[in-house]
């Protein structure tokens, strides 16, 4: 499994792969991390 970053920015998270990637966007740090845990289980 690679690494992820999450970044905050101006209140909207944004989530990048480990090659600075963007990977998706959310509304909240919890948000992101629901979606990226449903993005990996495909």
């Amino acid at each position: 499994m690679q690494d992820y970053r999450i970044v905050n920015r101006r209140g909207h998270i944004e989530v990048y792969d480990s090659w600075g990637q963007f990977v998706l966007s959310a509304d909240n740090e919890s948000e992101a991390l629901c979606e990226l845990e449903d993005m990996l289980e495909d």
